[in-house]
């Protein structure tokens, strides 16, 4: 009786002590998988064609090992996701690798880390170097047609940490890969799709004159236009700051400013004004021209002339007024002498490029030469003194809030709203300021810093824009509050560009054993098992019955005889 309890004792210790390595066991394992994987938002290279050719990126999944290096010498990186900070980025090997088409299984490129902090984010993205970088990585990727799948994410901690172990790894001179261990990269993505039936949605409003009882003409009208979308190589990040949320917030000033003297008929001026928030601005300014081409002919006659406002929030001394008619011209000498006039004042230099129309081409340079295809004089007011190429300087990575000077921008109301309140009142010539800093119609700072940062948070990309977004409603909203009439036409996307979705994901990040580690681990817990099968055979039965498990049995012809 005493050794059948000792036994039954024995077993529940064997018991407990085998349950307790279990658990520890289990445990380590799951502390090794949770410190072993992390997940990253990224951004996708845009995927577009234009006239069927194909850009960008044309895949969004990634299942490759983490490589650092482009230029691994005699290495196959077709099964490598590469890892590239920004900032030590080489173009020169970059665009060699992609004009040759040689495989890669995917990029990851890393951007400076975004902040809440002025004085950080001027430190990081006021480097010129920096921002020459990203200007010209993405004139490249946007550029190029790239059979693999791309990525953009910020810089953090956790991912600086990765890539000086993959660092570590590369620099032995073997890249990571299934019997080697490293870092894996996956996006779990569907393939892209074709956006369908994309649209652009076009705000206007107006502020009417002041009109005499027995005057039956119709006023002259004014039109202040600025397009508010954006396009880069990647959408989710194209937020445009300086393009064109510079030119939105300064004619969303000018409205405001002027709806307060339009607000009463004594200070009410005969001449209507007609404020324009155009969208396909980056596609040849494709909203622009259908938005002219729903007037009547009766509202296009009335417009003496039209002013468009690009890029003018990074300015320092100087602005270039960009016309299709010769300076000559009586409207464009007469505007461009007014703004003239104010830019003395203010101690400010601003400059008259003439560029002529060539009809045969449909490419257009600046948004007024769509206003001039039409026969309506205009000028686009620009930081910029030669246009963009085509999808270029339109909001790209680029393109941040702190690319934006405020000052920049009040310079540019200042300029503009003075500039018309003294031709619609003739006072021309005038050394006079109604919009003095003092007074009850002074120029507003916190409201362009404001709006400013809404931009600055807003990708506006058209094709990704719903008729219903939150922005387009607060846009009509804003321009609501200090105009009349005020309504949105959505229009189709010019036909020869065509966009896929999948724009943003999540990258998982796992660390991977190699197989020498794999077979390491299988050995111990082989040899662990098979220690722990014969101690509790030789506990519970005896030294002899473990022998016996591992004797070989007898032949049949040795249990005849």
């Amino acid at each position: 009786m005493v050794c059948a309890r000792s036994g039954g004792a024995g077993g529940e210790l064997l018991e407990s002590i085998y349950s307790v390595l279990v658990l520890a066991l289990v445990l380590v394992a799951c502390v090794e998988l949770g410190d072993a994987a992390t997940a990253v938002d990224v951004y996708r290279l845009i995927q577009y064609d234009i006239a069927g050719v194909p850009f960008g990126s044309r895949l969004a999944g990634l299942n490759h090992h983490a490589g650092s290096s482009l230029s691994i010498t005699n290495a196959d990186l077709s099964r490598t996701a590469v890892i590239l900070p920004v900032r030590e980025l080489n173009l020169t090997l970059l665009n060699e690798f992609i004009t040759r088409k040689q495989p890669l299984g995917g990029l990851l490129l890393l951007l400076p880390q975004r902040t809440g902090s002025r004085e950080s984010s001027e430190k990081i993205h006021g480097d010129s170097l920096t921002r020459s970088i990203l200007f010209e990585l993405e004139k490249l990727l946007i550029h190029s047609y790239i059979p693999y799948p791309v990525y953009f994410a910020f810089e953090n901690g956790k991912l600086n940490s990765i890539l000086a172990d993959v660092r570590r790894s590369d620099a032995t001179g073997q890249p990571a890969s299934a019997t080697s261990g490293g870092y894996k990269l996956v996006v779990s993505s569907w393939e892209p799709k074709k956006v369908s039936s994309p649209t652009i949605t076009n705000i206007q409003g107006w502020l009417p004159g002041l009109k005499e009882d027995d005057d039956t003409n119709q006023l002259p009208t004014i039109a202040i236009v600025a397009f508010y979308d954006t396009f880069g190589a990647a959408p989710a990040l194209s937020v445009g700051s300086d393009s064109n949320g510079s030119g939105v917030v300064a004619l969303l000033e000018i409205a405001r400013l002027f709806s307060r003297l339009y607000s009463n008929p004594k200070t009410r001026g005969k001449y209507n004004l007609l404020f324009g928030l155009t969208s396909g601005g980056p596609y040849n300014y494709n909203g622009t021209l259908k938005w002219l081409r729903s007037f009547d002919q009766r509202l296009r006659e009335s417009i003496d002339y039209a002013i468009c406002l690009n890029s003018i929030g990074s300015w320092n001394n100087e602005l270039w007024v960009h016309v299709s008619k010769p300076p000559e011209n009586a409207y464009i000498k007469q505007v461009f002498d007014g703004l003239s006039d104010i830019a003395q004042d203010m101690g400010v230099k601003i400059g008259i490029k003439h560029k002529k129309i060539n009809i045969s081409n449909p490419r257009v340079a600046w948004e007024h030469e769509q206003f001039s295809r039409v026969r309506v004089t205009a000028l686009t007011l620009s930081e910029l003194s030669t246009p963009p190429e085509l999808l270029e300087s339109t909001g790209g990575l680029h393109d941040s809030r702190n690319l934006v000077d405020e000052t920049a921008v009040y310079r540019s109301v200042k300029l503009v709203a003075e500039s018309l309140a003294r031709h619609i009142y003739g006072q021309q010539g005038r050394n006079i300021q109604i919009f003095a800093e003092s007074s009850s119609l002074a120029i507003n700072p916190s409201y362009i810093a404001l709006w400013l940062d809404l931009l600055s948070r807003t990708p506006r990309v058209a094709p990704f824009l719903e008729k219903t977004n939150s922005f387009i409603s607060a846009l009509k909203k804003e321009l609501s509050d200090h105009t009349v009439d005020v309504y949105g036409t959505h229009e189709s996307i010019d036909g020869i560009f065509t966009f896929y979705d999948s724009t943003t994901a999540t990258l998982n990040i796992y660390q991977v054993a190699s197989v020498t580690f794999d077979l390491l681990l299988l050995l111990v817990l082989g040899s662990y098992i098979i220690l722990l099968f014969c101690f509790l055979v030789i506990t519970t039965r005896g030294v002899d019955d473990l022998i016996n498990m591992f004797r070989r049995p007898p032949s049949r012809k040795t249990k005849a005889a």
